[in-house]
Parts: structure tokens; C-alpha cells; sequence
């Protein structure tokens, strides 16, 4: 895909499970650091993509679950999380940076 959602996408699928990434953290991969919004866009519109995307992955640069309002119900954005191992507590990754992706240092 060369349209900037599809490789949001492609990179979104590439996050283990148990772990997170941020929106900036994919727009710098991407080489468009000042993107983060618009990869919070594409994420926005992930839920009926195939392959799936896990869009529950990504949350904002402090580990809050900004995103969750785009999940039916909200709660699915944690409960995906916590069942892959992510503790959540008040919509924030415990232990972060245990947790953190970090796709240019991943996928080089």
C-alpha cells in the first residue's frame, strides 16, 4: 500500500501483542513526526479493515488510552489489552515503558 493510512495500518499489524506503540512513535517510523494526529485518524477507521489492524495498541505518548472513545463499547480497548497481559488502570498502561514498542528501533 503506498497511501499513508495503509502503512499506519501495516505497521499497526506489526505490534506484538502484550506490547504498545504510540501514535508519534508510528509517525516518526513513517518518517512524518509531526503526523501523530492524522495516525490517530487512520486508527480511527481501522476497525473493519482485513487483515485486522490491532488499533487497541496504540495509545498516546504517555500511555493513556486516548483512543478508547472509538471502540464499541469504550471498554474494549482495555479489556483487549488486559487480555494480552497490559494492566490498565485509569485508562493508563502500568508500566509503560516495560510495555513501549518502538517500531524504528524494532523494524530499524
Amino acid at each position: 500500500m503506498d497511501d499513508f493510512y495503509g502503512r499506519v495500518y501495516e505497521v499497526t499489524r506489526l505490534i506484538p501483542p502484550g506490547r504498545v506503540t504510540s501514535y508519534g512513535a508510528i509517525a516518526r517510523y513513517l518518517g512524518t513526526g509531526l503526523s501523530a494526529r492524522v495516525v490517530g485518524w487512520a486508527l480511527n477507521l481501522a476497525h473493519d479493515q482485513e487483515p485486522f489492524v490491532p488499533a487497541h495498541r496504540v495509545v498516546n505518548r504517555n500511555g493513556l488510552l486516548t483512543g478508547k472513545v472509538h471502540f464499541h463499547p469504550p471498554s474494549a480497548m482495555q479489556e483487549l489489552l488486559e487480555n494480552e497481559g497490559v494492566t490498565v488502570v485509569d485508562d493508563q498502561v502500568v508500566d509503560f515503558d516495560r510495555h513501549f514498542w518502538d517500531p524504528i528501533k524494532e523494524l530499524g
